[in-house]
C-alpha cells in the first residue's frame, strides 16, 4: 500500500509518500508545495491543487491521510489552512482515492506512543523509524511524513482485529 501524507497548509503544503507492506515502511518521498504570497488566492489554490495532482498520478498513492483541521485563534489561518484541505479533499475525491483524518495528537501518539510530544521529538523519532539519515526538513515535510506513518499504524492494527 502507499500513502501519501498531507500536512495541509496555503503557503506551504507538506507531503511525505510512504509505501507499506505489513510492518515494513519505505519512505519514497517527501517535500512541500510552496505558493506565492503575491499571487492572488484563486491562483495559488489552482497551483496546490495541480501539483497535488501531478503527485497522485507519479505516485498512484492507494490512500491519503491528512491532518484534521483544529481550531485556530488566528481565524485568517484557519480559513487558509481549510481552504488547502479542500484541495487535498477534492484531489482525492476525483482520483477515487479514499482520504483518513487525523488529529495532532493522533500522530504524535502513533509516532512516539505520547499524544504530548514535541514536534522535535515527533521529528527524530519520524528519523528512527523510517531510518532516514537526517531529520526531515521542513518541518511540514516531516509532519507529512508523521501523518502518513500514523495512517499506517492505524491501519495495520485495525487489519490485525478485524475478523
Amino acid at each position: 500500500m502507499t500513502v501519501l501524507g498531507i500536512d495541509p497548509g496555503f503557503g506551504i503544503l507538506g507531503y511525505g509518500i510512504l509505501r507499506v507492506s505489513g510492518n515494513f515502511f519505505e519512505h519514497i518521498r517527501h517535500g512541500t508545495i510552496q505558493t506565492e504570497k503575491e499571487q492572488k488566492i484563486a491562483l495559488r489554490l489552482k497551483f496546490l491543487y495541480e501539483n497535488l495532482c501531478e503527485l497522485i498520478e507519479e505516485f498512484k498513492p492507494d490512500e491519503i491521510s491528512v491532518e484534521k483541521l483544529f481550531f485556530s485563534r488566528n481565524v485568517t489561518t484557519a480559513m487558509s489552512v481549510g481552504e488547502a484541505r479542500g484541495i487535498v479533499l477534492l484531489s482525492a475525491a476525483q482520483n477515487k482515492i479514499e482520504v483518513y483524518e487525523y488529529t495532532p495528537h493522533e500522530v504524535k501518539k502513533a509516532v512516539t506512543g505520547n499524544g504530548r510530544a514535541t514536534k522535535k521529538e515527533v521529528q527524530e523519532w519520524i528519523k528512527i523509524l523510517l531510518s532516514l539519515p537526517e531529520v526531515p526538513k521542513p518541518d511540514d515535510a516531516a509532519d507529512a511524513l508523521a501523518i502518513a506513518y500514523c495512517h499506517a499504524v492505524v491501519k495495520n492494527f485495525s487489519r490485525r482485529f478485524t475478523v
